[in-house]
């Protein structure tokens, strides 16, 4: 799981039924190298496509996972590459020294 913090909504103008109940957040992915929010946003290719069905809004931290694990809450196959698994309402990080 990596975490991240949701800049923005995608809208759809047709939507697959598996979709049903949930949304697609743009979610722009921390630094892993730092292990916190980057300071500031990087380049507008950097953002993440997540399907969402918590209910994370523009601004929240979210934990999602990426690749075939982020298919596993569907019931049926389901074409998505990063699932909104949590939505985080604390860090707390303390860098070694």
């Amino acid at each position: 799981m990596r975490l991240g913090h949701v800049i923005g909504k995608v809208t759809l103008s047709r939507q697959d039924p598996a979709y049903l109940g949930g949304r697609f957040l743009l979610v722009q992915p921390w630094s892993a190298a730092k292990y916190a929010k980057p300071a500031a946003p990087l380049a507008s290719n950097a953002g993440l496509v997540v399907y969402d069905s918590l209910g994370a809004g523009v601004g929240s931290i979210v934990g999602f996972t990426e690749g075939s694990e982020a298919s596993k809450p569907f019931a049926g196959l389901t074409p998505v590459d990063a699932y909104c698994a949590a939505i985080i309402d604390e860090v707390f990080h303390q860098p070694p020294q």
